[in-house]
């Protein structure tokens, strides 16, 4: 059974009188009792490679480091490549806001598509740059297009699948990051070796792959639906309905038996057009207070650990290794497959043993390693090989932890600001840990100093550990129940409404 194109359905801003109207339903109970089926494993892979993009375009960047200090168009010294990096998150950041807030607004497929239009276009960009403020301002629009993909892709992945799948299937996408990790590594490896292209055409033409696959990805996406969650708190009812009975008569067909819904699982809820920003800052900052605290310390942590080390990843091998740029994507391939596996295998314990357990091992594990890591270095015990090795494995981990912030942030907010949620964390977040991280290491490579570079890695270090403590205290347990169990909508009616509503089951 076919699913309505999303331009058929009345726009927000085109109802009058029914703005206020109550439905009775129970379209969320069924998407989460649902089966496993083709269809959530082809909303898995046309989403999620959304983190393949974003793990191709922090590899290149990094992997192309020496490239892009070479180019006669723009000679960037290490300081030049943390900035551009620093811009980078900083186009993410705004990008995440205001995409966020429009995805809440105007519905998560309109945006997702104006998200990767903009990626697109700003990659292909980035390859034709001609001086350093050129190169900066693209990647300042490509980190837009990619961070309003956050926003938009966290959301619908969140409202589509079921709740006891919800953990591992969250991590193991963000988790495909690091398959464009190893995209980016391998095509690095070809076009900067000076037997094949290398020089300044090779690092353009790496920028030219992720604008390539984004024009893949946009085929891939143009048979996926609104979120039914979404339609019926803006007053399309009838289309959340027609698109979940057209998931259960798929999954019927394919053979698969549903369960029924219990009867304590149907909402009332009032429809509305949108939720104004003095309602998402009151649910922010005083209804879910504590919840605003874990994601945006779990956020700021791993972005710090993550943007630092990845965006500087080539400089320390040059620097301290002597690892010639066209070699360092051969080093990044054994980290990208650790980051990989690590969401993969660990991720069903987030839905077996739980949230608040796994989250915060994962993260004071995570900077444990790093710190133990840094001494060896510090000491100059680790050559590149080793480096790499120890790198693999404190990621293991961290990607698990990294990948589960946004789960939280994700899940723990309510349906009407979810997407602008995601959003103001990441960005926060992103903003505080990502933009200084960057910075910071890259000016403390310029030293040549270990002993500098060590202090760094303590920095990171700490913030990891200080949010699995945090986590421990005040995270949610959130593990295989419904979202709207975990943070109720803003949408739900009064007990003494249901019987005002319009039964939609």
């Amino acid at each position: 059974m076919s699913t309505p194109a999303p331009q058929h359905i009345r726009p927000p801003a085109t109802i009058g009188a029914d703005a206020a109207a109550l439905y009775r339903t129970d379209l969320p109970a069924r998407l989460d009792r649902l089966p496993w089926g083709r269809f959530h494993s082809r909303l898995v892979v046309a989403l999620g490679i959304t983190w393949l993009l974003d793990g191709l375009e922090v590899t290149l960047a990094g992997a192309v480091a020496g490239a892009l200090k070479a180019s006669p168009a723009l000679r960037l010294d290490n300081a030049g490549v943390g900035l551009a990096g620093g811009i980078y998150i900083a186009g993410a950041v705004l990008g995440a806001l205001l995409f966020g807030w429009l995805a809440d607004r105007f519905g998560r497929r309109r945006l997702f598509f104006a998200t990767l239009f903009v990626y697109v276009g700003a990659t292909a960009a980035t390859a034709f740059a001609w001086n350093p403020w050129s190169f900066m301002l693209f990647r300042f629009l490509t980190g837009a297009g990619i961070g309003g993909e956050y926003a938009a892709i966290n959301s619908t992945i969140q409202e589509f699948t079921p709740a006891r799948f919800r953990g591992w299937v969250d991590l193991a996408i963000n988790g495909t990051f690091w398959v464009g990790t190893a995209l980016g590594a391998l095509g690095s490896v070809v076009l900067l070796d000076p037997r094949w292209l290398g020089g300044d055409l090779g690092w353009r033409l790496c920028f030219g792959i992720g604008a390539a696959l984004g024009l893949v990805i946009l085929a891939m996406r143009l048979w996926l639906p609104e979120s039914p969650r979404w339609l019926l708190i803006h007053n399309h009812p009838g289309a959340a309905r027609r698109i979940v009975e057209g998931i259960e008569a798929r999954l019927r067909a394919q053979g698969h038996v549903l369960a029924p819904v219990a009867p304590g699982q149907v909402l009332c809820l009032r429809g509305r057009h949108h939720t104004p920003l003095r309602e998402v800052a009151d649910t922010l900052l005083r209804l879910h207070l504590r919840r605003s605290l874990v994601g945006l310390t779990l956020l700021t942590a791993q972005a710090f650990f993550y943007n630092a080390i990845f965006f500087t990843y080539a400089l320390v091998l040059g620097e301290f290794y002597g690892v010639p740029g066209e070699r360092v994507g051969w080093y990044i391939l054994p980290f990208a497959l650790g980051n990989f596996c690590g969401p993969l295998l660990l991720g069903r314990l987030f839905d077996v043993v739980g949230r608040r357990v796994m989250i915060s091992a994962t993260y004071l594990v995570s900077g444990v390693l790093l710190l133990a890591s840094g001494y060896l270095f510090l000491r100059g015990w680790l050559d590149a090989t080793q480096q790499t090795i120890a790198w693999t494995l404190i990621f293991f981990f961290a990607s698990a932890a990294a990948s589960s912030a946004y789960l939280t942030v994700a899940e723990t907010f309510p349906l009407e600001i979810r997407a602008l949620a995601i959003a103001v964390f990441y960005a926060l977040g992103t903003g505080l840990g990502g933009i200084v991280g960057p910075l910071l290491f890259g000016q403390l490579i310029e030293t040549a100093s270990r002993q500098s570079l060590f202090i760094g890695y303590g920095i990171g270090a700490g913030l990891m550990a200080f949010a699995g403590l945090v986590q421990a205290l005040w995270g949610v347990a959130a593990e295989r129940r419904a979202l709207e169990a975990v943070a109720p909508p803003l949408s739900l009616a009064e007990a003494d409404t249901p019987g005002r509503a319009r039964d939609l089951r």
